[in-house]
């Protein structure tokens, strides 16, 4: 028998889509390749970065290549946005502006662009950001699928939070704002054509006003992550890295929608993988808990906020286990590579 591994056997060989899909994959190319090359690779990966000598301002860029360009709950456009001011918000920054550039395929129908960028646009109004600058690329056919868009972000840190992937300590609650696996199964479905589609919708949407109703904690607010690719699993596994922490969740505490259960089932994935656009983790002192789930709660995007774990005072650092429904206890490892491609 004649069984290949399909991790390449070298770094240099090829890249595969998994290097782009937020697990362990991506830190392998990102600890080898990127960052010595651009001299980087210090203290934890953040969603977003403080600018040197600025220590309020936050800047944050990212590219979005979903598959399709439009799905039941969003667009690549108001996505665009969304991905970028959570981005920001993650570091307790309020978005001061944008940059949109685009790269268009030759034939993309002008009503496709159009519907994309006004919707684009109605995104950053209800924000409240503007878009100050960008660039516009057209290429051949074949050379791109139909349409990519960067996005950079600039921020300000509101002076009560700083949180990071480093800082979650013993004794912390985890909190989540809402239910998951929500983008990934509808993109996914609405792509393939599975017809489950029509029972679920995007959780795309900004997350920095849910983010401004927890700043009269402070630095009670020690994390804030964005689960987006990789899902729960690979945002938990981010912070344990990060902070030497030994995270516990609890599996009848995660809320997965049932059509969101039956989606994965169907199709044999984690929910806890799977992306999500408009839902963050909240790592705070356990005796600031009820008041960061009823500040979360008091605004529609955190109504569904659980507390889903804890940080524990000993255990195995650096990682993360779920206590499943029977009571035992498995490890949630890190995302390896690529399971649901163009989501994001």
């Amino acid at each position: 028998m004649n069984i290949q591994c399909p991790i390449p056997a070298h770094e240099d060989e090829i890249v595969l889509l998994g290097h782009g899909a937020g697990g362990r994959l991506t830190g392998e190319l990102l600890d080898q390749l990127v960052l010595p090359a651009v001299g980087s690779g210090t203290g934890p990966l953040e969603d977003a970065a403080l600018l040197p000598g600025h220590p309020r301002l936050v800047m944050s860029t990212d590219s979005f290549v979903v598959s399709p360009l439009f799905f039941p709950g969003g667009d690549i456009g108001s996505l665009a946005v969304h991905g970028t001011v959570n981005d920001l918000a993650m570091r307790g920054a309020w978005p001061l502006a944008l940059s949109v550039s685009l790269i268009v395929e030759e034939g993309l129908p002008l009503a496709e662009l159009r519907a994309v960028m006004e919707s684009l646009g109605k995104a950053a109004q209800d924000v409240g950001v503007p878009v100050i600058t960008g660039d516009t690329k057209v290429v051949g056919r074949g050379a791109a699928d139909r349409l990519f868009i960067n996005t950079t972000g600039v921020g300000q840190r509101h002076e009560l939070l700083a949180p990071s992937a480093a800082s979650a300590r013993p004794g912390d609650a985890v909190l989540l704002s809402g239910s998951i696996g929500l983008h990934g199964t509808t993109v996914l479905g609405t792509r393939e054509g599975l017809g489950f589609e029509s029972d679920i919708t995007s959780d795309s949407r900004p997350l920095h006003r849910l983010v401004r109703a927890l700043a009269p904690l402070g630095d009670a607010v020690h994390v804030l992550r964005d689960p987006s690719r990789g899902g729960l699993a690979a945002a938990l596994n981010e912070i344990a890295r990060d902070s030497s922490a030994a995270v516990e969740i609890e599996e009848n505490a995660v809320p997965v929608p049932e059509a969101v259960a039956s989606a994965c089932d169907l199709l044999g994935l984690d929910p806890l993988v799977v992306a999500n656009e408009g839902c963050l983790v909240a790592f705070v002192d356990a005796d600031s808990a009820e008041s960061a789930l009823a500040a979360m709660r008091s605004l529609p995007e955190g109504a569904r906020a659980v507390r889903i774990g804890e940080v524990l005072r000993e255990g195995q650092w650096g990682r993360v286990a779920l206590r499943t429904l029977v009571g035992a206890r498995r490890i949630v490892e890190m995302p390896l590579g690529e399971q649901l491609p163009r989501i994001c």
